[in-house]
């Protein structure tokens, strides 16, 4: 009889799943469209080739340098905390969740490592090829593809609405890749299931909990 994957396999699956599919499809958008090209798919859904310097959904604060550094911190230790919540038992579906998070970090930060020296730059004439010691930036100064673009609601403002009456409203305007997929929807997937276990499952004080519960079983 074959032995069920365990949760550290899980977790693991999840990530690298994450990891190449969000790979797959930035390499695929850099090295076919021009920079800021769009691909109608529907009204509401378009392929929008864009590249950001900041975090998710192309929000810029503090310098890149900073920025990378501060993703790789920040994915280390959530490493850390993903490998004592899968030894500790934790329940699968929050440790799915934790790792959604890990990957679409690590898919954000393998952008901003390597892109800028593996790639060409892309322009508004000019798309790029995989051109490794040639590329447009170091290494730690790539950019972030982004792709999904989803203005479900593209209209203008009433002519009588004070200060805004006339102007241009998109409903949803972010552009996003799969790895800030992947973020968001592990972390409403915590807030939503997992909320209360997640105050409960606070590192320092769930981990000493456990472990004075262990101490005082013996």
């Amino acid at each position: 009889m074959k032995k069920s994957l365990s949760k550290g396999h899980w977790a693991l699956i999840t990530i690298f799943s994450v990891l190449i599919i969000d790979q797959l499809i930035k390499i695929a958008v850099k090295t076919s469209m021009y920079l800021h090209e769009s691909i109608h798919i529907t009204d509401w859904f378009y392929i929008y080739f864009t590249e950001n310097n900041g975090m998710a959904f192309g929000v810029e604060i503090f310098g890149k340098l900073f920025l990378t550094a501060f993703r790789i911190i920040v994915v280390g230790f959530v490493g850390w905390y993903l490998t004592r919540i899968v030894k500790r038992n934790f329940k699968l579906g929050y440790i799915i969740c934790i790792s959604l998070i890990i990957a679409g970090a690590l898919g954000n930060i393998i952008d901003s490592v390597f892109y800028g020296a593996l790639f060409e730059e892309s322009t508004y004439s000019q798309i790029a090829s995989f051109n490794p010691g040639n590329g447009y930036e170091s290494f730690f100064y790539g950019k972030v593809v982004d792709m999904f673009y989803f203005p479900i609601i593209d209209t203008f403002w009433p002519d009588w609405v004070p200060w805004v009456g006339g102007n241009r409203f998109i409903f949803f305007s972010p552009i996003f890749n799969f790895a800030d997929a992947a973020i968001t929807c592990g972390m409403f997937a915590l807030i939503l299931f997992y909320s209360k276990y997640l105050n409960e499952a606070h590192p320092d004080k769930h981990f000493k909990g456990e472990d004075e519960q262990v101490n005082s079983e013996k």
